[in-house]
């Protein structure tokens, strides 16, 4: 018997100018040609001779099972599907049949995976360039997807500052994801952010809407659309949807001189090596301008996390300040901070915020403080402060001119768990408790530079 092959074909759109060479070969080699009823009206013309097997929308598995059960045969079988048969299409399922099936690559049967144009290159080839900058793509279906999975994809997209296109965005049924997705989106992007709504791209039903986010969800929407949103720098001009690539960002413009400080072939200013100075001159600058940004103001202009701001400020010089900022990272055992050294500096500041926005700020002592397992705990009559304490992996030193002394606890992601600070007595901190501060703080300058 010949060896079967299966061969897993994306077809691009449908028609057949818009096809690789090579899908074109493989429908022509195949025996047996399987797919959804839609995705083979869409190259019947080109089926002639061939077994033919069509499947309902629910039936991928079978469709999965069929063509290894035909390939078993030793028949070339062609798995078809449009746009790109791995992105949201049938070369996932199949591997995952024939993985269970005690199928491996050196088996008998061959399989090849043949790319094709996917739904959101066709659809942004037909609105302009939306996709020139950094995308993603989310499916809103939720059949075999949890909602709360979806909902995270798309606040992490919407915050990052993606351009996302949505697959499976409505159906007769599912009704109310893209109306969250909508507002999602609108908690992170301007209302008049551009929307490209392309129905059958490239097909004889192609229809194009081109909206505002906040006017997404009143325009007809169906499984056939594939939607396009925009991120902050997408434009609209001359009916054509674009996404700069940040020219803008090295150039005068996009076909001017480099901006200062800029050069050519080499990281921006704002790059993985320079953002840091960037941030401490941002802070140096307040300074001339008679403005006080807070530790929090500074994160929120660059959209970083605290450990990355405190890392930036760790980092000043003298001929590269940050502003009344200084700081220094913690190398000493934390725990020991936190309940030994703390404890000299009397009774301290607390502050824990939530994500939400509230801020909790308690007046204590470092040694009340007791770890219990994972948490480092303070309980009195007035309140109960837990703090999970395996949480916290790194913490820094802060000081702000004369205003502030403080220590900062953050995660393994540099994101803030709480911090503590000195308290001042009628304005001034106290002597002693200023010195056993500086103590500690040379103490972790001394380690810093020994590493």
């Amino acid at each position: 018997m010949s060896k079967g092959k299966i061969l897993l074909v994306g077809f691009g759109p449908g028609a057949k100018e818009h096809m690789s060479g090579r899908a074109i070969e493989a429908i022509n080699e195949a025996d047996v040609v399987i797919g959804y009823t839609t995705y083979i009206k869409l190259v019947e013309d080109q089926l002639e001779g061939k077994v033919v097997i069509k499947k309902g929308m629910t039936e991928e598995i079978d469709r999965c099972i069929e063509a290894y059960e035909q390939a078993q045969e030793g028949k070339v079988v062609a798995l078809i599907s449009s746009g790109d048969i791995g992105v949201y299409g049938m070369a996932g399922p199949t591997f995952e049949v024939l993985l269970k099936s005690g199928w491996t690559p050196d088996s008998d049967i061959n399989v090849e995976v043949i790319p094709g144009s996917t739904a959101l290159s066709a659809c942004a080839s037909l609105v302009g360039a939306p996709l020139t900058h950094d995308f993603c793509s989310i499916s809103l279906s939720d059949l075999l997807t949890p909602w709360p999975v979806i909902s995270r994809r798309l606040e992490a997209a919407a915050r990052s500052d993606f351009v996302v296109a949505l697959y499976n965005p409505k159906s007769g049924r599912r009704t109310g994801q893209i109306v969250e997705a909508q507002r999602i989106l609108l908690q992170h992007r301007k209302p008049e952010t551009p929307v490209a709504i392309v129905k059958s791209a490239y097909r004889e039903a192609q229809n194009i809407q081109i909206v505002r986010l906040d006017e997404m969800k009143d325009c007809k929407i169906g499984m056939l659309t594939t939607v396009l949103v925009g991120n902050s720098s997408t434009f609209l001009e001359q009916g054509l949807m674009i996404t700069p690539r940040g020219y803008a960002n090295k150039y005068s413009s996009i076909t001017g001189d480099i901006k200062e400080g800029e050069k050519r072939g080499r990281s921006l200013t704002m790059g993985l090596d320079g953002w840091q100075e960037c941030a401490r001159e941002y802070m140096q600058a307040a300074l001339t301008q008679d403005k006080k940004p807070s530790l929090r103001d500074v994160m929120a202009y660059f959209d970083m996390p605290l450990g990355q701001v405190l890392t930036a400020i760790a980092s000043a010089s003298e001929e590269d300040p940050s502003g009344e900022y200084k700081a220094v990272p913690v190398k000493s055992d934390l725990l020991q901070l936190i309940q030994e050294d703390a404890a000299e500096w009397g009774k301290i500041r607390t502050v824990v915020r939530n994500t939400a926005g509230a801020i909790t700020e308690l007046m204590l002592n470092a040694s009340d403080f007791k770890l219990r397992g994972e948490w480092l705990n303070i309980e009195n009559e007035h309140f109960h402060l837990h703090i999970h304490w395996h949480k916290v992996a790194s913490a820094w030193m802060l000081e702000r001119g004369d205003s502030l002394r403080s220590v900062h606890f953050a995660d393994d992601k540099g994101d803030s768990v709480f911090n503590i600070s000195l308290l001042k007595t009628d304005g001034e901190f106290t002597a002693a408790v200023l010195s056993h501060y500086e103590q500690i703080w040379q103490r972790q300058v001394n380690a810093a530079e020994s590493d």
